[in-house]
């Protein structure tokens, strides 16, 4: 293949990949931020969903200069033997393992971890491109620990920080307010036969106040706060904390995607990054509705107070990750957050969070699968 295609279809072929694995990302992956917003009634799906696309898009452009060090980890240095980084068939099967996998998911709405897929594309094109010569240590060292303890440390400070601010809400005297519906209702009240033999039925109009379904009713807090509605003020803060959310992502998620571009050589890291950052803002705009739905409403429901504290500490904890070059999963620590949000109202569905975990073991082998069938069709070609 490579006489095929020349040095440049080489180079080309890596970018189309790549960009399918952006799009992918961003299909299943960019409303995770404001998964709470949707959820918790604050604001409807569109612009949900332009805000998500907005805030990532801003995150993936500030990686290069935040983040930079997520891509050397991805780049494949110390995981695979170093003839291996920068070879276009291994890069095109990384790339390929996870993009497959991710494109499934968001097929079946799972949100999974684009993390987790380039683990698995790493571990699947390594083994069969360097004959076993993956260097697992180092892979459970810089991968596997940060992976499992993202979502775990996301429940827990969850939990801790609605409940801190639950106690701040009670001394300040903030109370909660349920919506209440005012409408009219037809009743059947009879059915039989009039005089003539025809077929009747009588009804009546009542005027009746009854409280709304659970899928239009929310609560909503009373009070003010210096002046201005407490609700407002907390419709505020989730936006911000949603957007934050989105930035993290863009943030955390760009470099480890770029890097397949940047040791191809097919850009330059800041216009790999750019690439990326948009292709990921188109997936989140067409194909995200699917995985919306799992994340805002199949996993908990959730209040405006409760999808504020989980996404505080999303946004927290992938911020400091991706600082700090740790590839923790923003689709785990989401989830983490969500999860807490649901033992603190004890109101998550558990059928959907055992689904979700199922989706998240089978990530890896079949990322893993994809990505070594995908290296073994090119060398078969070459």
């Amino acid at each position: 293949m490579n006489s095929v295609l020349g040095a440049k279809g080489l180079f080309a072929l890596v970018a189309v990949i790549v960009g399918l694995l952006a799009f992918a990302n961003g299909a299943n992956d960019n409303f995770k931020g404001v998964a709470t917003l949707f959820g918790s009634g604050t604001t409807r799906y569109r612009s949900a969903l332009v805000w998500a696309a907005a805030t990532t898009l801003a995150g993936s452009v500030c990686s290069f200069l935040l983040a930079g060090e997520l891509m050397l980890v991805f780049s494949g240095k110390g995981i695979v033997p170093n003839e291996l980084v920068g070879q276009p068939g291994f890069l095109s099967a990384v790339g390929a393992g996870a993009a497959g996998s991710v494109l499934l998911a968001t097929r079946f709405g799972f949100p999974i971890s684009t993390t987790h897929a380039l683990v698995g594309g790493l571990v699947g094109g390594g083994l069969v491109a360097s004959s076993g010569q993956v260097q697992f240590a180092a892979l459970a060292g810089t991968f596997v620990l940060p992976l499992i303890a993202g979502p775990i440390a996301a429940l827990g400070l969850t939990f801790i920080v609605y409940g801190l601010g639950t106690r701040i809400r009670r001394w300040m005297g903030i109370s909660k307010e349920f919506c209440v519906c005012v409408g009219r209702e037809e009743q059947v009240v009879a059915v039989g036969l009039n005089p003539a033999g025809e077929g009747y039925a009588a009804a009546r109009s009542l005027f009746t106040v009854r409280a709304d379904q659970p899928t239009r009713c929310h609560e909503r807090y009373q009070g003010e706060f210096v002046g201005l509605g407490v609700q407002s003020i907390l419709n505020g803060v989730h936006f911000f904390s949603s957007g934050a959310v989105g930035f993290a992502r863009g943030l955390n998620d760009t470099p480890k995607i770029a890097a397949l571009l940047m040791v191809a050589g097919a850009l330059r890291p800041e216009m790999s990054a750019l690439a990326v950052a948009l292709v990921m803002a188109l997936g989140g705009l067409v194909a995200a509705r699917r995985v919306a739905h799992t994340m805002s409403q199949r996993i908990t429901e959730m209040n405006h107070g409760q999808g504020l504290a989980g996404n505080l500490v999303t946004a927290a904890l992938v911020v400091l990750a991706s600082r700090w070059g740790m590839p923790v999963s923003t689709t785990h620590v989401s989830v983490g957050s969500l999860l807490g949000v649901g033992v603190v109202s004890h109101k998550a569905r558990w059928a959907m969070i055992r689904q979700i975990l199922v989706a998240w073991i089978v990530t890896l082998p079949v990322a893993a699968g994809l990505s070594a069938a995908t290296y073994c069709l090119w060398h078969s070609l070459s």
